[in-house]
């Protein structure tokens, strides 16, 4: 069976579920961690992703090495980095507001720059980023007869109070206030959901270790672990299969929804 004849059948085939062929994504902070599963994933399913990052040289060689997909270098907290994004795309039907950053600190060892910090890049950006994207967004139907979509990354940290995560809970709690807000400003024109993660392992979580928990790593790390009662930490993949559904034809009547994958720490 030929490539085009294999792209075909995947499109018509009842068999083949979470489709996303014809459509166009975009990922931020998508070179590396759950972002860089995202582009593997959203590809394999059929779809042309924009590899949204500021670290250009990862971004490159990750669009080297799926199927349909190229760099775009975007600095998220810039309205102009934006707004050149996107006179460049043109078009987009799905957009991954995946970038982010982490603090550690309680309320009275966050200093105002850290908080300020935090919201710019997890909040203001999210805002400056939908806003800037919504026109392709909103005519995402007329392109491609399919509801544009925003999927938002958010935390547990949104949902219950972590110890130690002030900025960090603020933050993304308001993601998913704006998650809501969107979904029923936009009830038939756009879909937007929110994914919650607990500890996932990424560079992310990584680079919290080392720079927070360098003399203790792996008692930190076992740490992590226990306080999901599956055991272990999250692998990107499963948040990744999360953002593939949510986008797809089978998601067609969630909006509005936040899907925790914790392996269990919100329910205990």
């Amino acid at each position: 069976m030929s490539t085009n004849e294999q792209h075909t059948s995947a499109q018509t085939d009842p068999a083949q579920p979470f489709r996303l062929d014809g459509l166009h994504a975009l990922v931020t902070g998508g070179a590396s961690g759950i972002g860089e599963a995202t582009v593997k994933e959203l590809t394999r399913a059929g779809a042309f992703v924009w590899i949204a990052d500021i670290n250009h040289a990862a971004a490159e060689t990750l669009a080297k090495s799926v199927s349909s997909a190229q760099v775009l270098h975007l600095d998220v907290t810039s309205p102009d980095s934006i707004a050149a994004a996107v006179a460049h795309i043109g078009r987009l039907d799905i957009l991954v507001n995946n970038a982010g950053i982490g603090h550690v600190g309680s309320i009275e060892a966050t200093e105002p720059e850290d908080f300020d910090r935090l919201l710019n890049v997890n909040v203001r950006a999210v805002y400056l980023v939908t806003r800037g994207f919504l026109p392709l967004l909103l005519a995402a139907e007329n392109n491609s007869g399919k509801t544009g979509t925003i999927i938002n990354m958010a935390s547990v940290a949104g949902q219950v109070g972590i110890k130690q995560r002030f900025a960090y809970c603020t933050s993304k709690g308001a993601v998913i206030a704006m998650t809501r807000q969107l979904a029923v400003e936009y009830p038939k024109t756009l879909r937007v959901n929110a994914i919650c993660p607990g500890t996932v392992e990424t560079p992310f979580v990584e680079g919290y270790l080392e720079k927070f928990h360098k003399h203790n790593k792996e008692e930190m790390r076992a740490e992590l672990r226990a306080r999901q009662p599956i055991g272990r930490l999250g692998q990107p993949e499963e948040i990744a299969s999360m953002i593939r559904y949510l986008a797809s034809n089978e998601a067609a009547f969630i909006t509005g929804s936040l899907f925790t994958i914790d392996g269990g720490w919100t329910a205990a």
